[in-house]
Order: structure tokens, then C-alpha cells, then sequence
């Protein structure tokens, strides 16, 4: 199966196949890839051990890899179909809520209500089992409304800034 996956705006193409083998931009990578809890995951890459913590955001997700937060986008070869089918509309603009990928303690909120913002700009701090983790605008936008505030404890899931 073939999937498209943008990973904060750079595409990649990832195939895997029935024996699990998988290939990006065609070039094979030796994966061994595990699911812990409902948001955790764990992967052996090139004998080197990471976790990530992945949110399903109604086909989006956010990705907290290393202290990194990455905004990804997946699309089979059916969706990848229909996207071309319908001219590519996609969620570049609208009202978006940028949600906790995991619970933690807002350290900093380094945006104010009204502020035009840039696509990879950090908005919030965030701190979780003692890292500080940037949370980062997904795209260009006005933020409309700031949900938390400093020194706030926030669950996973929580709307921490809703951008326009």
C-alpha cells in the first residue's frame, strides 16, 4: 500500500508491503515498529530506539518525536485519488484548534490573541515528563482565541490556541 505523508509541509511517499517492508521516496528503511498504549509509540530505526506520542486530529495528527512537534498528513492511494479528483482543496485556512498532544503544564504561551503568526512559529510551551516542548502554528494564521495560560495543567486533547 502506498501513502502519501507530508510531514510539516515536505511530502514524502511511503510504501509498505505485505512482508513489511518499508520504502520512502524509494529507498528501503529497516523499521520495527510497535503501538504501546492508545498514543504512544515505539520504533527500532536503523538499530536506534525512539517513542513518539501521535494524535489523531480528524486525519491530521501531531507528532511529538525527541521534543519536536510535527504536524503530519496521511493519504492512501484512494484519498490521494480523490484529492486529485476534487482539485487538492485542502485545510490551508478556517478556524483550526491546535490541541495538547499530551497532558503537561503550559510553561510559556508566546502569542497574544489577535497575532498574525507563521507556520512552524512557536505558540505555547509546553511541559511534559520533564521536557519543554515548543507547539508550533501548522500553518500561517490570526490567532483568534488563546484557551490556556500560564502555569495552567492541561489534558491531552486540550484546545490551546484556535488559529484563523
Amino acid at each position: 500500500m502506498k501513502y502519501l505523508t507530508t510531514v510539516n509541509g515536505q511530502t514524502f511517499e511511503i510504501e509498505l508491503d505485505k512482508d513489511g517492508r518499508l520504502t520512502i521516496n524509494g529507498e528501503e528503511r529497516h523499521v520495527d515498529f510497535y503501538h504501546i498504549s492508545e498514543a504512544l509509540y515505539s520504533a527500532l530505526i536503523n538499530n536506534k530506539s525512539v517513542e513518539a506520542l501521535v494524535e489523531n486530529q480528524d486525519g491530521r495528527y501531531q507528532v511529538l518525536l525527541a521534543g519536536d512537534l510535527y504536524d503530519v498528513e496521511v493519504l492512501d492511494e484512494r484519498q490521494q485519488r480523490l484529492m486529485s479528483a476534487s482539485g487538492g482543496f485542502g485545510v490551508a485556512q478556517g478556524e483550526i484548534a491546535i490541541r495538547s498532544p499530551m497532558p503537561g503544564l503550559i510553561v510559556a504561551v508566546r502569542v497574544s490573541e489577535g497575532q498574525e503568526v507563521e507556520k512552524g512559529q512557536p505558540l505555547v510551551v509546553l511541559e511534559s515528563m520533564k521536557m519543554e516542548n515548543d507547539i508550533k502554528a501548522p500553518r500561517s494564521g490570526k490567532v483568534e482565541r488563546i484557551h490556556v495560560e500560564k502555569g495552567q495543567t492541561v489534558e491531552q486533547n486540550k484546545a490551546l490556541i484556535t488559529l484563523v
